[in-house]
């Protein structure tokens, strides 16, 4: 396991019973997962058809492309500390669990959200003075195997100053950020949308995104910003 250094992550559950744990782990390699996957049905998906753009308002650093499909990008399969803009798609090999495919990735829109959109986890002092902004992003399956019901994670922010943020890992339905399992079949073609909940002290901004799942690790990923 690549080690970096450690990363701040809140484990945050939603439900009838709501709570919380602050992590402080090593920064794992993208073949490992870093909080409990999301059980993964027919109907779970069904519940992530509402607009994942709607909530938050834009911050400086989304682009137009947050509103419609990402197009352009790249050409090839992206390389370890490739940059793109906002809108720009990468492709690369994706893996999850045992399944192995290839997706076209794109961070649509970094939206900042209110304080107040953290209240129902009752985190307290933990998030106390922090600011979320959602991470959106889009998926699309360019590669011949059906990924249904697999999970893209690993995307996290950065701070302005390059810093990781401060990460929110919601196991369960944050409405204003909906992360669920790739639909039942996600095959060639079909594109779903992700978002990852990044957070910021006051005075501070998430201005760019990071996915450094496998093949990539965290620091040498692919950056959006």
């Amino acid at each position: 396991m690549s080690v970096f250094g450690t990363r701040r992550t809140i484990l945050a559950t939603t439900g009838v019973a709501v709570a919380a744990v602050l992590a402080l782990s090593g920064c794992k390699s993208g073949n490992e997962e870093t909080a409990p996957a999301k059980t993964a049905s027919p109907s779970t998906q069904a519940s992530s058809s509402a607009d994942p753009y709607s909530s938050g308002a834009p911050s400086s650093s989304a682009s137009a492309a947050a509103s419609a499909p990402a197009a352009g990008g790249a050409a090839g399969t992206a390389k370890a500390g490739q940059q793109f803009k906002i809108g720009e798609q990468a492709q690369f090999p994706f893996t999850s669990g045992s399944t192995k495919g290839t997706i076209a990735l794109a961070v649509t829109a970094i939206e900042k959200g209110q304080p107040e959109d953290l209240a129902p986890f009752k985190l307290g002092d933990k998030v106390k003075g922090m600011v979320p902004y959602y991470i959106r992003y889009q998926v699309k399956n360019v590669g011949s195997t059906d990924l249904s019901f697999t999970s893209v994670n690993h995307v996290k922010g950065h701070l302005g100053d390059d810093s990781e943020a401060q990460e929110l890992m919601v196991i369960g339905k944050f409405e204003k950020c909906p992360n669920d399992s790739l639909p039942k079949g996600f095959v060639n073609g079909q594109t779903a949308p992700g978002c990852a909940v990044a957070l910021a002290p006051a005075g501070a901004k998430v201005a760019s995104a990071e996915y450094w799942g496998d093949p990539f690790t965290l620091g040498k990923g692919l950056i959006w910003k």
